[in-house]
């Protein structure tokens, strides 16, 4: 199948998706610099990762985790006013930050590219630069530099403090494609005998199940629909046990859609023919309370 880059990719992400429409706040986009590196400051400015927390000296209340679980850019930047009142422009202590993890900082970056008129996606998959010989689960923003011709990831989390921890030897404004796996690849390496899906996953879960799961976020997020890393719908919520050879045949192919040069009309396609892949208005979320359901038009837990 050809790859598309028509103008209709490029359109569709720039056009903002629920979550990373800014709303009521888009106000606060309008004195934003243009450069991506300053965006990632202040994003940086802005944010503190839940598990990075403690390594810059900082701890959090069970009440400011619960801030990783916000889903939509506007309730982010609503929270971010309330726990300090100023323009997004100024940096926060860390004790005034809003706590977030990886895929807060890709969906925060591509909303507010969008907001500039730059096509900007968020990326499911995994990162080798967090421990040798592993494939930590990481997001990512994705972006369409036109001058370059050619879409770049962005590691938007990736501070000095933590480029000095990590020892990372790339710019994490340009990272490379064998640095960060994009799910789709990581789940046909695995299948292919190429990689062992042992070595993706995040603390004790790992395995081929959670790559399954990571690709189809990836398809949801390719399909501006870029849910929690813990959220679960159709083809997650499944056993390895369950899953036809059909199936995952059928996911086979799919993974091939999301590769660097994404299919764009496949990948858009397979998302809304696919009910195993489409995202419900009504999903699980598996949080560490336990399984809830959530309807996602309103956010409100459904009992």
């Amino acid at each position: 199948m050809s790859i598309s880059t028509t103008d209709d990719q490029f359109d569709y992400y720039t056009q903002h998706d629920a979550i990373s429409d800014p709303g009521d706040r888009a106000d606060l986009y309008t004195n934003l610099p243009t450069d991506v590196s300053q965006l990632c400051s202040i994003i940086q400015g802005l944010l503190i990762h839940v598990h990075w927390a403690k390594r810059y000296g900082e701890e959090l209340s069970p009440e400011r985790e619960t801030d990783v679980g916000i889903r939509h850019v506007a309730v982010y930047l609503n929270r971010i006013l309330e726990i300090e009142d100023d323009s997004i422009l100024t940096s926060r202590p860390l004790s005034k930050k809003i706590v977030g993890n990886c895929r807060t900082y890709s969906v925060l970056l591509a909303s507010m590219l969008r907001s500039q008129g730059t096509p900007a996606r968020a990326r499911c998959g995994f990162g080798k630069y967090f421990m040798e010989g592993w494939h930590e689960d990481h997001w990512i923003c994705e972006y369409w530099h036109e001058a370059q011709s050619r879409w770049i990831m962005v590691d938007a989390q990736l501070d000095d403090f933590q480029c000095r921890e990590l020892k990372i030897s790339f710019d994490p404004l340009d990272v490379p494609r064998d640095q960060f796996i994009v799910a789709g690849k990581a789940w046909l390496a695995c299948r292919r005998g190429q990689a062992d899906p042992e070595n993706f996953g995040i603390f004790d879960m790992r395995g081929l199940w959670f790559i399954r799961g990571n690709l189809i976020r990836d398809v949801a997020a390719l399909n501006k629909v870029p849910l929690l890393p813990w959220d679960g719908w159709g083809l997650i919520d499944r056993e390895d046990s369950e899953i036809t050879d059909t199936e995952m045949t059928s996911l086979d192919d799919v993974a091939v859609l999301t590769f660097d040069e994404v299919d764009f009309p496949g990948v858009r396609e397979a998302y809304e023919q696919n009910e195993g892949l489409t995202v419900p208005a009504i999903i699980k979320s598996y949080t560490q309370a336990g399984a809830i359901k959530v309807d996602l038009s309103t956010e409100q837990v459904i009992e």
